[in-house]
């Protein structure tokens, strides 16, 4: 095999690849339901996390059990924010834990990859609500709004718009629940072993990210995970610690050292554990999408019910109404479509999944 055939970028212009993002996105799609169908009233948000991982190295390990030298399983490990956190949190063992009440705003986020081509997911939802008795106030208000702007996402990120359009479409949403934008939070373009690509959506920038932040085109053949985070206050945040999951190591202390001192030197990046002010709440919804050559293809999916948030707000905007009615429907293909042969891949990295989770 040449050095060039080496290094040669493998993406959705190629059936098997497709396959690939199909595949991972299934089984983050049954990771979620499995997930939101335990978070009940008096739950750990640690035995989620625990149950979302273990569900996902099963059946990452049913498939493609040839490719002995492919990489796959978990991208993004389970995360289950409450209320005022906004991401990130995948607690360990040894770290106090949350258990889940009637009420709750809780955001689920996790990642799946099979051979380095990555399905990302996020959904919230309350505790507790039910069609009888749906949900209304503030809570109802962000959700509403979070869930309109990644439907509003799935129809703007496509060839030929900007990831601009799909920052000032976000900023009007919201204000029109009167929520904001989490400031500065990214969606990133997905490549192989890469979760986060060089062309990024902004939320609700700054002046000076504005100014920082690049401008680009949406193309075909392109793969995005589109992260909408919506709150119900000033949509600024603090950190408090940066987590590792470390869970995979048999003895957590020594692997908490080391993921420090691989942080410190810059070997490993950490996702940090962000939080709104008390007393908020945020929504999260991801998703996602494959910029096909006939229209956008969504892999990855919430399980956003409607009938259960009912806001006194609605989306005011008359051109961002009627994009919101339109349809997201990919074009119909006519032609028959091509038999998908998945047999040996002869193109195989060894690297992980860049800058994810241990």
């Amino acid at each position: 095999m040449s050095g060039d055939d080496e290094t040669q970028e493998q993406t959705i212009a190629d059936d098997l690849v497709v396959t690939k993002y199909k595949m991972g996105a299934e089984i983050a799609n049954q990771a979620l339901k499995t997930i939101v169908g335990a978070a009940m009233a008096g739950v750990s948000v640690l035995s989620l996390c625990e149950k979302g991982d273990a569900f996902i190295t099963v059946e990452t390990g049913k498939i493609f059990k040839k490719e002995k030298d492919m990489k796959k399983g978990i991208a993004f490990p389970t995360c289950v924010s409450v209320n005022n956190c906004v991401c990130h949190h995948s607690p360990l063992k040894s770290d106090p834990d949350v258990i889940l009440k009637d009420g709750d705003l809780v955001k689920i986020d996790l990642g799946v990859h099979v051979d380095g081509f990555i399905s990302n997911v996020a959904h919230s939802f309350v505790v507790g609500v039910t069609k009888d008795n749906p949900l209304t106030g503030r809570k109802a208000d962000v959700i509403k709004a979070a869930h309109l702007c990644a439907e509003a996402a799935l129809r703007l990120v496509k060839p030929g718009n900007q990831n601009t359009q799909v920052t000032e479409a976000w900023n009007k949403i919201a204000k029109s629940f009167k929520c904001t934008p989490i400031e500065g939070m990214l969606s990133h373009q997905l490549k192989q072993h890469v979760i986060d690509g060089e062309k990024t959506i902004i939320q609700n920038p700054t002046d000076q990210q504005k100014k920082d932040h690049e401008k680009a085109e949406f193309e075909v053949h392109e793969v995005y995970a589109v992260d909408v985070l919506v709150s119900t206050g000033e949509g600024k945040v603090r950190v408090r610690g940066p987590p590792f999951a470390v869970m995979a190591f048999e003895e957590e202390g020594k692997a908490r050292l080391g993921v420090v001192e691989c942080a410190k030197h810059e070997l490993l990046q950490p996702f940090n554990v962000l939080h709104e002010k008390e007393g908020e709440f945020v929504a999260q919804f991801k998703f996602t999408v494959l910029l096909m050559a006939n229209g956008p293809l969504r892999i990855t999916n919430s399980l956003f019910e409607p009938e259960l948030y009912k806001s006194e707000h609605e989306v005011d905007d008359p051109e961002l109404k009627a994009l919101l009615q339109s349809s997201a429907s990919r074009k119909t293909q006519k032609k028959k479509k091509k038999k998908v042969r998945v047999g040996v891949v002869c193109f195989i990295k060894t690297n992980p999944v860049a800058k994810c989770f241990l």
